[in-house]
């Protein structure tokens, strides 16, 4: 084996096998090796392949030239520094033609003075234009569910920033999301740097490989669109990100429409992106390896693509035809476009689908802090004399101070405060099922009363004229729960007898929980305004089935008998089943739905309940022994106290107490109350030590928990 061929397998072997494979991709675009032989060629084949077809001497150029297109500046200049060229001044000549003519995001587009113009940046800026004319809908946005056309408003004017940080925990990716704003609730700033939605593809001060490809994670209603959009417009505006010339969005959502047919990745932008202009020439091709490009692809947890890392074809031409899927899966593997950078959004139990070893950087949003959101309900309570006595109430009931992270649950909030304090209700709902009871009622009424022209109705009267699309909203929001599904189709309206025209368009009853995404002007698909909308209405609809004798509905809940404890105790059984606790806040609803005050608030809808408290007190019983006698997991057990805490039952609690202050043995379910109470503690503590507590080896597992809620753990 020649020096020149031990220098380069030595070099090449130092590329991960992701990078190997980028490698060989570059290198078979130049024609001289067949494709079906680099494939599967390892590292002392293609240097061998390569001797062949290029001449050895020439070799160590072209390697340190795919090198420099793949980012890996430091290893070409080994390359280079080991294999010297004879000819210097030719070497240098090629060197500098080869860096204008191939991608390198790391370069900086503008030539030495003297030099030619490499290409022409006047393209470049013309498309970069073109596409932020197409962007210009950034500029507004509506808050809540306001008209969309009567009272849109300028995202500078209502954006607050979010609480964004750096790296993401993997404990909460199975949980649900209301549980996850609990535990990070915990965090702030603890462990984790917070940083601004323009810097996420900046480096971190530590020297690393360049960052190409971002995931942000964030819950349901978060705030992970709205900072794309935040992003987007700063772009436009020339205030951030000015070295980007393209930036292209692909929502999932619309990808979605195209998931039968084939596209190049150039002719699927320019179906989402009409202004794009067309390609006419291989010189405006080359103008994508040149331009610097940023993909965002919002969504991942809406995708119904199949993607797949492990198989499939490999795209290295954005003229190259393929399913969408595999335009998507090229794309983030870097065969297509590699300099490109890409952003990607997703909600937690959703974001494994893309690998780890395809993701440069992870963030995560997680809303308003404290202080964002005291200002901001401090801003939106109308009342200002009251606003602080008002927030201090909403602090004091932690779980909904915790919800308050979500820009739309704040909102939700704000509404109902603002109703509450001109009706003078009294004391501010200190549960997540009467909190939701007033603002679906606060919503029904404001509707009725617009679409009348009238004075306010009794909120009985208006359950009753509005009853049979509740209903059917109310079962949607049941059918797409079991199915995991948080946007709809027109279809699925129609399954469940909803008019899409009557109750959207034209600005119904239900257009108070009902959010529209139009998709490529063809299809819309809808949502209900938060996750947590769609699963008090799904619990209104099983709780109202029940009432009914509507027994037929409630086939899935296997229910031992015909009364209210055995819904509420089967209902608690198909939660536990849940890996993911999809169920988890539907449970907690339909729990708190059965205590008489709540069924009363919806006089016009349900069916009074006789003796409902009895059933309330044996489901209370049993999610006791649930808890102390079946081996559910942490996670499975703090939903059940929390279940408990909506039927307004303290008795573990006191429990709980008695058994610490006795010094006895504690069990598992015991130490899962008492991590459960520290919590919803308002208190943060300075250390928790878990030798103190007297239990098993699993006990302590169960307030391991807890230490969430301390500043130090041991």
């Amino acid at each position: 084996m020649s020096r020149i061929s031990d220098v380069l397998i030595k070099k090449l072997d130092r590329l991960d096998a992701d990078s190997f494979k980028r490698f060989k991709n570059y290198l078979e675009r130049d024609g001289k090796i067949p494709t079906q032989k680099l494939e599967k060629a390892a590292v002392y084949d293609v240097v061998a392949m390569m001797v062949q077809a290029y001449c050895e001497s020439n070799c160590g150029s072209v390697v340190s030239d795919i090198l420099r297109k793949m980012d890996k500046n430091q290893l070409a200049l080994e390359v280079d520094k080991e294999l010297p060229s004879g000819d210097m001044a030719q070497r240098q000549m090629e060197e500098t033609r080869a860096i204008n003519e191939k991608p390198n995001r790391k370069r900086s587009h503008s030539p030495t003075p003297g030099e030619p113009e490499p290409w022409n940046k006047s393209e470049i800026n013309m498309i970069s234009e073109q596409i932020k004319t197409g962007l210009k809908r950034t500029e507004n946005m509506f808050e809540g569910t306001e008209d969309r056309k009567k009272k849109t408003k300028n995202l500078h004017e209502i954006y607050t920033e979010l609480y964004i940080t750096d790296g993401v925990s993997d404990d909460v990716k199975t949980q649900h999301e209301v549980r996850q704003m609990e535990i990070q609730s915990r965090r702030e700033s603890s462990t984790q740097d917070a940083i601004d939605c323009n810097d996420i593809f900046k480096p971190s001060p530590e020297p690393g490989e360049p960052i190409r490809t971002v995931m942000t994670k964030g819950i349901a209603g978060i705030g992970k669109s709205v900072t794309v959009q935040k992003f987007i417009l700063d772009w436009r505006e020339g205030r951030a990100n000015q070295d980007v010339d393209f930036i292209f969005m692909l929502p999932f959502r619309k990808l979605n429409v195209y998931i039968s047919d084939r596209y190049s990745l150039y002719t699927l932008l320019r179906k989402i992106h009409p202004k794009l202009p067309d390609i006419h020439n291989i010189h405006n091709i080359e103008l994508f390896d040149k331009a610097k490009i940023l993909f965002i692809i919002d969504g991942l947890d809406e995708s119904k693509l199949r993607l797949e890392f492990n198989e499939g074809e490999t795209l290295s031409q954005i003229t190259e035809t393929s399913s969408v899927d595999m335009l998507i899966v090229n794309l983030l593997k870097g065969n297509l476009l590699p300099s490109a950078s890409i952003w990607v959004t997703s909600r937690p139990a959703a974001a494994h689908q893309i690998p780890r070893d395809y993701i440069d950087r992870w963030t995560e949003i997680h809303g308003f802090n404290d202080k964002q959101k005291n200002d901001y309900l401090m801003n939106k309570i109308k009342n200002k004399i009251e606003a602080g006595s008002i927030v201090k109430q909403i602090m004091d009931s932690r779980s909904l101070y915790i919800m308050c992270r979500i820009p739309v649950f704040c909102w939700i909030l704000a509404t109902v405060l603002n109703e509450m304090d001109t009706r003078d209700k009294g004391d501010i709902p200190k549960t997540l099922t009467a909190f939701f009871s007033y603002f679906i009622l606060i919503q029904l009424t404001r509707n009725e009363q617009k679409n009348e022209n009238q004075e306010q109705k009794d909120t009985t009267e208006v359950l009753k004229t509005n009853k049979d699309v509740i209903l059917k909203l109310a079962e949607l929001a049941y059918r797409q729960l079991e199915k995991e599904n948080i946007l709809f189709s027109e279809e699925d309206l129609k399954e469940c007898k909803i008019d899409p025209h009557q109750v959207l368009e034209k600005s119904g009853m239900c257009t108070v929980v009902f959010a529209s995404h139009d998709v490529i002007l063809r299809k819309k698909l809808y949502s209900f305004v938060h996750l947590c909308v769609q699963e008090f209405l799904a619990a209104l609809f099983v709780f109202h089935s029940f009432s009914s004798s509507n027994f037929e509905v409630l086939k899935s809940f296997a229910m031992e008998g015909k009364q209210l404890h055995d819904l509420l105790k089967s209902a608690v059984r198909r939660s536990l089943q849940s890996q993911k606790g999809h169920l988890d806040l539907f449970l907690r609803f339909l729990l708190g739905i059965s205590l008489e005050p709540n069924q009363k608030l919806f006089e016009g809808l349900l069916t009074p309940m006789q003796k409902s408290s009895e059933s309330v007190k044996m489901a209370v019983q049993y999610i006791k022994e649930t808890i102390k006698t079946h081996g559910q997991s942490t996670e499975r057990c703090m939903n059940l106290l929390l279940c408990l805490l909506e039927l307004k039952d303290c008795s573990l609690h006191e429990e709980v107490q008695a058994y610490v202050q006795s010094g006895e043995l504690l069990s598992p379910a015991v130490c899962s109350t008492l991590a459960y109470m520290m919590l919803v503690s308002e208190d943060t503590q300075d250390e928790f030590d878990l030798m103190k507590f007297k239990t098993t080896n699993k006990g302590r597992m169960r307030l391991v928990i807890a230490v969430r809620n301390c500043k130090k753990g041991r």
